[in-house]
């Protein structure tokens, strides 16, 4: 389900259900001449909108814009580079909009955009829902809530369900075993061009790699 063509009943139920809401989260990115500067957004919405033929899931509208840095490409690339703690801000009110309409126990943010440990765009999302949640368990169960003698067992308790931590996580759009097969991601090179390719069809055009003589690119001869 996209949640852009929801009614309200609809979020309603999907809400109450505890159906996970996911959002996907990319760049607008130099990636060579023979792929668009969407690759890292499209390939995450390609991959949902195949989950969601398999399992209920609310796919919320893309965040194209993110903290894609100048390190491919400076700006004459056309590359849109967000500062990494406004993004953190965006990101935050954005969650805290979704705490306060009731979707707040099963939210993930899907991260397509480098592979390696806690790049700054994840750093900035996992940030932004920890902050929520410390910020959420204080308003309702007030200041101190962990050190009182009635939370002690707080931990013991708790289901997967109402652990906090688990309330927003953060996902990287290469799991970890895609990883260990293709020896990490790779930048407008074969792994992602073939990504891009069977999920969006005609999106890789090969023919225009001689415009360009970026040593990244030059892989995706072989996808």
């Amino acid at each position: 389900m996209q949640l852009i063509n929801m009614f309200h009943d609809q979020i309603e139920d999907a809400v109450a259900r505890k159906v996970p809401f996911v959002i996907p989260i990319g760049t607008m990115e130099y990636h060579a001449r023979h792929a668009s500067c969407g690759t890292d957004t499209l390939t995450v919405m390609g991959c949902l909108r195949e989950l969601a033929k398999e399992k209920e899931i609310v796919i919320c509208p893309p965040i194209w814009y993110g903290v894609a840095s100048y390190a491919v490409g400076g700006p004459e690339t056309n590359t849109i580079q967000v500062d990494c703690d406004t993004f953190e801000d965006y990101i935050y009110a954005i969650l805290k909009s979704l705490f306060r309409s009731g979707f707040n126990r099963n939210i993930y943010m899907i991260v397509s955009h480098q592979t390696e440990d806690y790049n700054p765009m994840e750093l900035a999302c996992m940030k932004a829902a920890r902050k929520l949640i410390f910020e959420y368990l204080d308003d309702t169960k007030g200041y101190g809530w962990w050190g009182k003698n009635e939370n002690k067992e707080f931990y013991q308790q708790m289901s997967a369900e109402d652990n906090p931590w688990n309330w927003i996580k953060t996902i990287r759009g290469m799991s970890a075993e895609a990883k260990a097969i293709y020896g990490g991601g790779d930048h407008a090179g074969k792994v992602e061009c073939s990504c891009l390719e069977y999920l969006w069809p005609g999106t890789i055009k090969l023919e225009r790699l001689p415009e360009t003589d970026d040593w990244f690119a030059q892989a995706s001869k072989d996808m």
